[in-house]
């Protein structure tokens, strides 16, 4: 076939043209295959199985499952006061499938207390929404003397560093939460630290140690035993299990808020529309009937905040416990 001048004319346009659309195409971003979440989603619990924390995750992993139309896997990451599984997700793509599950401690105290956390618990995540809020108690061995708040008062202030009370560790949560009822009551308790909640509960059940500062979710069943004495609720009401126990408000301390809280973290940079995508489906999860009687079980309340209120909480409770951590000198290297 003879090649002519216009046939040459023709091919090079033709050439020229195929070369615009292919760097047209380089030069054009990605289209995206399908809306968030397009796979699984992996929910870290930075905490081992049986726990509350990870009891509170699966109930939430699981409602999320069905509010996303995508599996919600927990991967249950302990170690280091939660800084292990917190570290992870802090350093994961911001791109919604990596979340956490926070504490009280991980995102809080911990803040307070470490010298060195590997992580920013304010900057370093994108709040998605509080879940639950647990109220504390305090309560006393059976044996104690006392058995009301005002006997338990007057008691501590005629014999200070007399008594004594469990924590489940160092610097933890529990053991934040009593030394900032501390610092506003002026009472001298001495402090004895356990590796984790159960053996701090059975030496005070039986009275080798005076009182604990525990969670209404895990104390709860031994107070109903009669095993322990509950003296007074951190928490904004009475509980309907305790409806003669008073709150830290009613017995003259309005201000002691030392409720135990969840809440859902993404990785910082999380963007705006997986961030919407992702809160409307946590509130509407946690608006569920059958997820808000979970959670009350636990002896927890549902609280499916905004990510501004949420984020608010964190940045003030980080402040709380530093002036704690400095009232106490409580210090972790």
């Amino acid at each position: 076939m003879k090649t002519t001048k216009h046939t040459k004319t023709a091919r090079r346009m033709f050439m020229s043209m195929l070369a615009g659309v292919a760097l047209a195409g380089l030069a054009q971003p990605a289209m995206a295959s399908g809306a968030y979440p397009e796979k699984p989603v992996t929910l870290v619990v930075p905490f081992p199985p049986g726990g509350t924390s990870d009891v509170v995750g699966r109930i939430l992993a699981e409602a999320l499952s069905q509010e996303l139309g995508q599996t919600v896997l927990v991967d249950n990451r302990g170690g280091a006061g939660g800084t292990i599984g917190t570290r992870t997700v802090a350093a994961a793509a911001p791109d919604g499938y990596t979340l956490l599950l926070a504490t009280s401690s991980t995102n809080g105290t911990n803040s307070a207390v470490y010298k060195s956390l590997p992580y920013d618990a304010a900057t370093d995540f994108t709040p998605v929404t509080q879940i639950i809020r647990v109220p504390g108690v305090i309560a006393a061995t059976k044996t104690f003397p006392a058995k009301t708040y005002a006997e338990f008062v007057e008691l501590i202030k005629k014999s200070p560093g007399k008594y004594s009370y469990a924590s489940s560790g160092n610097g933890g949560a529990t053991h934040m939460a009593m030394e900032y009822y501390k610092s506003m009551t002026g009472l001298n308790i001495l402090h004895i630290p356990y590796r984790g909640t159960g053996p701090a509960l059975n030496d005070v059940i039986g009275g080798q140690v005076d009182m604990i500062w525990d969670t209404a979710a895990s104390s709860m069943p031994h107070i109903q035993a009669g095993n322990l004495i509950p003296l007074v609720i951190a928490g904004k009401s009475r509980l309907e299990n305790l409806p003669d126990v008073p709150i830290a408000a009613e017995v003259g301390l309005p201000d002691y808020d030392a409720e135990m809280w969840n809440g859902l973290l993404a990785p910082a940079g999380l963007p705006a529309d997986v961030l919407e995508k992702l809160h409307a489906a946590a509130v509407k999860a946690l608006g569920r009937p059958d997820v808000r009687k979970r959670y009350e079980a636990l002896g927890a309340y549902v609280i499916a905040d905004t990510p501004e209120e949420f984020g608010s909480m964190i940045r003030g409770d980080i402040e709380k416990w530093k002036k704690v951590a400095d009232f106490a000198n409580i210090s972790i290297e």
